[in-house]
This record gives structure tokens, C-alpha cells and sequence, in this order.
């Protein structure tokens, strides 16, 4: 039984554990805001335009209430919600990176080079200008 509770405790205070612990609870609170959110400032809100609390719409079977009513409302609550919470994360994340710099892209390998005869821009493979049909000397320098 002793070996049994040492284990137990070293998987309790693994740090992944406590991690996810931590995690829950802090999701617990967050969804209390979320929902305060959806339920005391969006809802009104919409409410407004259309009416967003379907639990009045039922339908009678054999004596049995289906209340499909709720169902629509707790399916819009949660589309409501996911929203609410993409735009948390999106603004989440634009404010992470707002801090840091993308590094410089590499300057792409030029693709023409300009004839020393007549100045036009011709392709960087050309063994001849096509403007003044001169012969270019082969070689890999670029002159822009």
C-alpha cells in the first residue's frame, strides 16, 4: 500500500499535472466571464434585432414536451460563445506578436541584368540582347 501511495504522489505533483490543474481552473473562471459576456451583453444585445431566447417553442408528443426551443437557444449560446472567444484569441495573438520582429527575408536572386550596350533590361540567361541584338559577354556578375 505504501509503494502504491508514493506513486500516486509522484503522479499528482508531476508538473504536467499541476499544470493542468492550474489549467482547469483557470478555464473554470474564464468561462464564467465568457458567459457573463454572451448572457448579459451580447444576448441583449442581438435581442434587440432578433429575439434570441427560444425556450418558448415546444412540441407536443403523446403528452411528452419536446422542448426543441432550448436546444436552438443553447446551440446559438455556444456559436455566440466560440465567437467571443475566437476574437479573445485572435487579439491574444496579434498583441504577442506585436512585440517581435519577423526576421529580414533574403533578398531574392536577381532574374535580369541590364545590357552594357543599350542599358535595356534583358533575363540573366541572355547570351544576346534582344533590343540591340549585341552578343553579352557570359558572365555570372549582374549589372543594375
Amino acid at each position: 500500500m505504501k509503494k502504491f501511495l508514493k506513486e500516486f504522489k509522484e503522479f499528482a505533483l508531476r508538473g504536467n499535472v499541476m499544470d493542468l490543474a492550474i489549467g482547469v481552473i483557470i478555464g473554470a473562471a474564464f468561462q464564467a466571464i465568457i458567459n457573463s459576456l454572451v448572457k448579459d451583453v451580447l444576448s441583449p444585445l442581438i435581442g434587440l434585432v432578433a429575439r434570441t431566447d427560444l425556450s418558448y417553442l415546444t412540441l407536443k408528443i403523446n403528452g411528452v414536451d419536446i422542448m426543441y426551443g432550448s436546444f436552438l437557444t443553447a446551440v446559438i449560446n455556444f456559436v455566440i460563445m466560440v465567437f467571443v472567444i475566437f476574437l479573445l484569441v485572435k487579439g491574444m495573438n496579434a498583441l504577442a506578436n506585436l512585440g517581435s520582429h519577423k526576421k529580414d527575408a533574403e533578398p531574392e536572386a536577381p532574374t535580369t541584368k541590364k545590357c552594357p550596350y543599350c542599358l535595356s533590361e534583358i533575363d540573366i540567361a541572355a547570351t544576346r540582347c534582344p533590343h540591340c541584338t549585341s552578343e553579352l559577354e557570359e558572365t555570372n556578375e549582374v549589372n543594375n
